[in-house]
């Protein structure tokens, strides 16, 4: 029997890496559904290719000229996410949830009930609505999965029995300037902080990961996802990224987990988290397990860590304040608005104003009051040019 499958964000990294995963194996796989932005050439090409019957593109220009184009009879071409009940007759086997931004949230929330798994790499959907996709897995008795290397790697590594964790360490190569002296930082360009050391991302996670706000972002994420306490987290610097996390347990047992720099590897085990399958891959890099550099993080380079401080234990709204603030100063950034430093500097400032200091005590409720303090957010910091 075919696993069925459906795809949120086909065109992304994520998700090209896994459809390169399914043509590699396409007899063990159905794939009912792919959506994208507003890629409508690359989603035309994996859907002819892998025989999908169902796409959906967003942008509704790309929309109709995928319309015009498409020569598939058998393929059927939406143009939002309100035909999940159309599309899915019955549960799916397994969902990857890998669209970019706050976009996701909505789309990953509703398709909970269609899927059996769930595989999300989508961090905002996770830091800003974890207590709502908490609440649907729960009611429709979806098995959720980490993606993110350093969330996958803990999950594997605990079986998903998180009782028994202590500590809970992540890593982080500490960026392109993990060596550049401190006095240097006012000079950093575009250029130099896209240049990540190990992985290659887009623009946003990758200055993300230049300010080290991504690690903040990933630390949010394993507080939610494991619930364990921020005071039992912690990040360490590894510039070679080998090791993806640490896992103290209350017996005094250490795990580390490693693998190599390929998203491929979570991904892959996501799809077959049975271990029903090989990945070819390279040896252990005994070169790199002995220089492992393990150290603490310098927080006057990367002050955006001292945030962690200051958020509250319990999912509030004040993580959605936290995200849309920080996408709108990396955005200023690359605009050549404001400089590297201002973004962690403009976002600890912003965090601090009253108005919105009181969200961290206001749970969210539904969907659409993360999606409104979002929008005021934004149009905050643009309008005052905070």
């Amino acid at each position: 029997m075919k696993k069925k499958i459906a795809i949120l964000g086909s065109t992304g990294s994520i998700g090209k890496n896994l459809i390169k995963i399914i043509e590699k194996n396409s007899s063990e796989f159905n794939l009912i559904l792919l959506t994208t932005y507003k890629n409508y050439q690359e989603i035309l090409r994996q859907a002819n290719k892998l025989k999908v019957k169902n796409i959906i593109i967003i942008d509704n220009k790309s929309y109709q000229v995928a319309i015009r184009k498409n020569n598939n009879k058998k393929l059927k071409i939406f143009n939002s996410f309100n035909h999940f009940d159309k599309i899915f007759k019955s549960k799916i086997d397994y969902t990857m949830s890998a669209i970019i931004g706050l976009d996701g949230l909505s789309p990953t929330l509703n398709i909970i009930k269609h899927t059996k798994i769930i595989a999300i790499a989508n961090k905002e959907s996770i830091i800003c609505g974890w207590n709502l996709l908490a609440k649907e897995l729960k009611k429709y008795k979806t098995k959720f999965i980490p993606v993110d290397s350093e969330h996958f790697s803990i999950w594997f590594a605990t079986n998903d029995n998180i009782k028994n964790i202590d500590k809970i360490v992540l890593t982080a190569s500490g960026g392109p300037f993990f060596k550049l002296p401190l006095n240097k930082f006012k000079n950093i360009n575009i250029s130099d902080a896209l240049k990540h050391p190990n992985w290659k991302m887009g623009k946003k996670i990758s200055i993300d990961s230049a300010t080290m706000m991504n690690k903040v972002f990933e630390i949010i994420e394993a507080k939610k996802i494991f619930n364990i306490s921020y005071n039992n987290l912690s990040i360490l610097i590894h510039p070679s990224s080998y090791v993806h996390a640490l896992i103290k347990f209350s017996n005094g047992m250490i795990k580390i987990i490693a693998h190599e720099t390929d998203m491929k590897i979570p991904i892959f085990n996501t799809l077959y988290n049975d271990n029903t399958n090989n990945i070819n891959t390279n040896n252990i890099d005994i070169k790199k397990l002995n220089s492992l550099e393990l150290e603490n993080i310098n927080k006057n380079k990367y002050p955006s860590v001292k945030i962690l401080k200051n958020l509250p234990e319990k999912n509030s709204l004040f993580e959605t304040i936290l995200v849309s603030a920080n996408d709108e100063f990396v955005k200023l950034f690359l605009e050549k608005k404001i400089k590297f430093t201002d973004i962690s500097k403009k976002l600890i400032s912003f965090l601090k104003i009253k108005e919105f200091t009181k969200y961290k005590t206001i749970s969210p409720k539904n969907i659409n009051e993360i999606i409104k303090l979002n929008n005021y957010v934004r149009i905050k910091i643009n309008s005052k040019g905070i």
